[in-house]
């Protein structure tokens, strides 16, 4: 797939300890925007962070170093992303999904050998 131009970001913020039905929650999403034929989707783990209880995680402490924040990036096409949504309903039980509009300048995956 290639895209260029408009498109949006959903970032989807939960713990990195947060399950859904024995699966991490990250996995679930990730599959999820697979199954529904997005152009891509990266988890990225964070070192350090805090939300709606305003307790701190870390990695420094040892007795703090679960439940540390991980980011779920999909972008697509608006129309794309928009119909995805309701795929999280399911799902988000804490956590945080923030869309924003962003400028694609290049995607392009592999060509298939030949």
């Amino acid at each position: 797939m290639i895209m260029s131009g408009r498109a949006l970001r959903l970032t989807v913020f939960v713990d990195d300890t947060d399950t859904w039905r024995h699966r991490p929650m990250y996995t679930e999403i990730v599959h999820r925007a697979h199954a529904a034929g997005l152009a891509g989707a990266s988890v990225f783990r964070g070192l350090e962070g805090f939300g709606a209880t305003s307790v701190v995680h870390t990695t420094r402490l040892l007795s703090m170093a679960d439940d540390l924040p991980v980011a779920v990036v999909i972008i697509d096409t608006e129309e794309r992303i928009r119909a995805f949504l309701p795929q999280l309903d399911d799902l988000l039980i804490e956590g945080l999904a923030v869309l924003d509009e962003v400028e694609v300048v290049h995607h392009r995956g592999r060509q298939a050998a030949s």
